[in-house]
């Protein structure tokens, strides 16, 4: 592990780099427990410093059969009290030991724009700046240079993915990561002694105004991470391991089971406006299509012709917008078209004109130097408060009460910065906050066991892996042209499970059959979030997209156990081809081909598990039954052939060995 005390500094060395702080070297292996239950073994290495009275454990947790650690390091002050800076979740040197490292290492990492997510991309350590520089042979420890990637503020995944890979391009073997967070996270790589380092952290003082002060007595937990060891297989490999792991630590629901329909009215749709004359279309057009849940999204509390922006708080029903019987009436009518009613909430929030903002103490916001912090109009509320959570409380339990909803999709529009230093520093104010976000979630559905509540902040703005360890679903991105979104979908499984991304399919009637089903195509591995102005459609269109559905329907009891794979490799944002793959059982392989632009045809070689004569079957669109065949490359390797004459034209293939 690695620790920074105020006051105790490095030992050996100087810099930015999070190693050799000088309690760590103090630190002594004093005890090593390990035990299993249900099939996971662990380990808890506790260590002391004679110097500070500080006690320090690492715990490691492996499920068995599994290639994915998962560790965290805790903290107590002993004898006096102790001012944390650094605290690593995990800590691992002498990784690719030899003088070339720089070159023959690679560290995969992801770029997470807003509405273009999941941009992974390979470099090697030189090309990140790392390099070997040959000073240890003086008697140095290193180069003092690190490859670091930090996220700052409440939006975990806003620029980065809290994610990494280190491959061994000599070897093939990789060492992945993701840390579990849903704030402000660190990691780096550095070199050390000839070999290299990695370190995982959450919240630090010199990246995040985080300090900390324990004493006597006290704890302190890091924010966990997990971390897979594969030596063959690739991306695929690592996509299976973090699969299964995800799907263990997570939070039990039966929406990661049952994977309803979803038709939300946002996106290309009523963006914001609803109103019982605009739903009522909607509605009929959902229903016919064989959504199971219908969204109502932002809006539906907006009596201002617009401008809740900066008013919201209260979440009552609009009366203007819902006349004739108020929001129940037309929740009324959602369920009597078969369909489950859910709506749209931005709970941390409260604008700077609504009478919340004056009602609720004032210990109940993120407060800095004294003053509320404000951001867009909007203040952020901190859920550490009780006066904050029990409003929230009141707010869920009185929508539940009202409409008896199914779901609920949590956003989050606003990055409050550093935190709240109302009580000690603002990092730490932000870490602890968002840990009782996640709490309060949690809290709510055991509260109403029937509830689904979606993830969502900005889009995909808070994929980490905390948050997929507590939201059964979580919305991917805010990206509103169908054709962009293949590069997106396509790549989500190395970040999340199938069975928790929602994809926008996206459709209206001014759409061809070919991108209707294009459309479709992007969330058929997935989980379907159904958008766009689907009552104009004309009866053809209709059946296009409801063709989709129903295959869809047929595939989701194996989705939420399936085992994602990149037919092509990881998709670059304007790849032409883009291939989604999922592994449904022992002799299933389901692949869902996206064409945009490039040539009219697309080979991609098949795992050798299918054989050398898997059957194709074109399952969607129904018109491309002649669009894919199977053809023989070598003994023991067969390729999928796809060819698609239509530029943004997609096509769902199941192959069976």
């Amino acid at each position: 592990m690695e620790i920074a005390l105020a006051g105790d500094g490095r030992h050996g060395t100087a810099g930015k780099r999070h190693v050799d702080g000088a309690a760590a070297q103090r630190l002594r292996l004093a005890e090593a427990l390990d035990s299993e239950d249900n099939g996971v073994s662990h380990l808890s290495l506790r260590a002391a410093d004679p110097v500070t009275g500080l006690e320090a454990t690492v715990h490691y947790e492996l499920a068995k059969g599994s290639s994915v650690l998962r560790s965290w390091t805790e903290l107590q002050a002993r004898s006096s009290p102790l001012s944390l800076e650094y605290v690593s979740t995990f800590a691992l040197s002498g990784l690719g030991h030899r003088r070339d490292w720089e070159e023959e290492m690679g560290l995969w990492q992801a770029a997470n724009p807003w509405s273009g997510e999941f941009r992974w991309r390979r470099a090697t350590l030189a090309e990140r700046g790392l390099y070997n520089v040959g000073m240890v042979q003086y008697d140095q420890v290193g180069s003092k240079n690190r490859i670091a990637a930090t996220s700052t503020g409440a939006w975990s995944t806003a620029e980065h993915l809290p994610m990494g890979i280190l491959e061994d391009l000599t070897t093939g073997s990789m060492l992945a990561w993701q840390l579990e967070h849903n704030g402000a996270w660190h990691y780096e790589i550095g070199d050390r002694y000839d070999a290299l380092y990695l370190t995982l952290s959450g919240p630090t003082a010199a990246e995040h105004q985080w300090a900390l002060t324990l004493e006597p007595g006290e704890t302190f937990s890091t924010v966990p991470a997990g971390l897979a060891v594969v030596p063959t297989g690739g991306i695929d490999a690592v996509a299976a391991e973090l699969t299964a792991y995800r799907r263990r630590i997570r939070r039990p629901h039966r929406d990661n089971v049952e994977l309803p329909v979803i038709y939300n009215d946002f996106l290309n749709g009523l963006m914001s406006d609803p109103t019982t004359a605009k739903e009522l279309p909607l509605i009929a057009a959902a229903s016919a299509l064989g959504a199971e849940v219908f969204c109502i999204d932002a809006g539906w509390y907006d009596d201002e012709n617009g401008g809740w922006w900066d008013s919201v708080g209260e979440w009552e029903p609009s009366i203007s917008r819902f006349p004739d019987g108020g929001l129940a009436d037309l929740i009324g009518r959602i369920r009597d078209a078969g369909m489950k009613p859910g709506l749209w909430l931005e709970p941390e929030v409260v604008g700077a004109r609504s009478r919340i903002a004056e009602m609720l103490p004032a210990e109940a916001f993120f407060v800095r130097s004294g003053r509320r912090i404000k951001e867009w109009g909007r203040y952020q509320l901190d859920l550490r408060n009780p006066a904050a959570r029990s409003h929230l409380d009141g707010v869920v339990d009185r929508l539940m009460a009202d409409f008896d909803l199914a779901y609920l999709k949590l956003d989050y529009n606003i990055d409050i910065g550093a935190g709240t230093d109302l009580n000690g520093a603002a990092g730490a104010g932000l870490l602890d906050h968002n840990r009782a976000f996640l709490s309060w979630v949690s809290a709510a559905m055991d509260r109403h066991p029937g509830l689904t509540v979606e993830g969502c902040a900005a889009g995909g703005s808070r994929l980490d892996g905390a948050s997929g360890a507590v939201f059964p679903i979580q919305s991917l991105t805010d990206q509103q042209d169908f054709a962009k979104v293949p590069p997106i979908s396509a790549a989500a499984p190395l970040a999340i499970t199938p069975e928790q991304s929602g994809v926008w399919a996206s459709v209206e009637g001014a759409m061809g059959r070919e991108q209707l089903a294009f459309s479709l195509a992007s969330a058929l591995l997935s989980r379907i979030h159904l958008a766009g102005r689907i009552d104009t459609l004309s009866p053809e269109q209709l059946g296009v997209v409801r063709a989709g559905v129903e295959v869809y329907k047929s595939l989701r009891a194996s989705i939420s156990s399936c085992v994602p794979t990149f037919p092509l490799g990881l998709p670059a944002w304007r790849d032409n081809w883009v291939a989604q793959g999922s592994r449904l059982g022992d002799r299933t392989l389901a692949i869902a081909v996206h064409r945009r632009g490039g040539g009219v045809e697309q080979s991609i070689e098949l795992p050798a598990w299918l054989g050398e004569h898997p059957t194709a079957t074109v399952a969607y669109p129904a018109w491309g039954a002649d669009d894919a065949v199977v053809l023989s490359n070598a003994p023991g390797q067969a390729v999928l052939k796809v060819t698609l004459t239509e530029e943004n034209s997609a096509r769902l293939i199941i192959l069976q060995a």
